[in-house]
């Protein structure tokens, strides 16, 4: 398939929205992006009429596979699993607004809840929801019946409810965070308990690397209790900043000069309900 230069510019944020939002992962997704467009260089036809629909069923049946193989290495992954945090200033070769598409389907939240979803849901689910692809368009692409998707995309949209009431406003997110932060640095627990939900959900990504809580730890006292345990023990180069990561506010924090972890929230009617802080090392941008 013959691909000029410009088209390979247009496409390639395409197709490396749908993959990390399919994924979960920046690296396994910039793997298959140059893979896909390898393999379209290698077809024997010259021209195909519509390049972006078939790098889209490429990459999206690339996606596929690696879900369905990696099902059983999820399975086995030690402590909870969240997806690798997108820092918007480590990915300056991509432009962010064309990459990104829009902060629907983006979230640490949505992105790990997209886990309860089998491969072919997710990707259902995204194609129609965040991409706008008809169904005629999905079942083209994923090679099954208009109806089965249509069925399949009601079944997906059930499983994913909780997240459905998501605040994806960047400014009045990062407005809770900044007094969030503020509050936990004077241990001001009014304001915390004002802030957090009162069975707020704090999932730990330590993936066998670094130590990490292997189990959710729920409610406000034990999330607290958690997160100052940790500062006690920060070295004394600790810092931290809020940063854009998936397009909304989060803390990275900073320990003997480089990423420790990143800590995304899940904010739903002016309360941070879930916590998710990804301190594997695999999964963190370089400092």
């Amino acid at each position: 398939m013959q691909i000029t230069e410009q088209e390979y510019q247009q496409f390639r944020p395409l197709l490396f929205s749908i993959g990390y939002r399919m994924l979960g992962s920046v690296v396994e997704t910039e793997d298959l992006v140059q893979e896909t467009f390898l393999k379209a260089y290698q077809l024997s036809k010259s021209n195909v009429e519509f390049k972006k629909a078939y790098l889209c069923k490429m990459m999206t049946n690339r996606c596929l596979d690696v879900l369905k193989s990696a099902r059983h290495k999820r399975e086995q992954y030690i402590g909870p699993w969240n997806p690798e945090p997108l820092l918007l200033e480590k990915v300056q070769a991509f432009d962010p607004s064309e990459m990104l598409m829009q902060k629907e389907g983006l979230s640490i939240a949505y992105l790990r809840m997209m886990e309860h979803l089998t491969p072919d849901e997710r990707a259902i689910l995204l194609l129609k929801e965040v991409f706008d692809f008809s169904y005629a368009e999905i079942a083209d692409l994923i090679r099954k019946k208009e109806d089965n998707c249509r069925k399949i995309f009601s079944r997906a949209k059930q499983k994913i409810s909780d997240v459905e009431g998501e605040s994806l406003d960047f400014e009045k997110n990062a407005s809770l965070i900044e007094r969030f932060v503020e509050a936990f640095n004077m241990q001001d627990m009014d304001v915390l308990l004002d802030l957090v939900s009162e069975n707020v959900t704090l999932f730990s990504d330590g993936g066998g690397k670094v130590t990490a809580a292997v189990r959710p730890i729920v409610s406000v006292s034990s999330v607290l209790a958690l997160l100052y345990g940790v500062m006690k023990k920060a070295p004394e180069d600790f810092f931290f900043e809020i940063k854009n990561v998936n397009l909304q506010p989060a803390v990275v924090i900073y320990m003997n000069g480089k990423i420790q972890s990143v800590l995304s929230f899940y904010i739903r009617d002016e309360k941070i309900v879930e916590m998710y802080i990804i301190m594997n090392p695999d999964k963190l941008p370089v400092h």
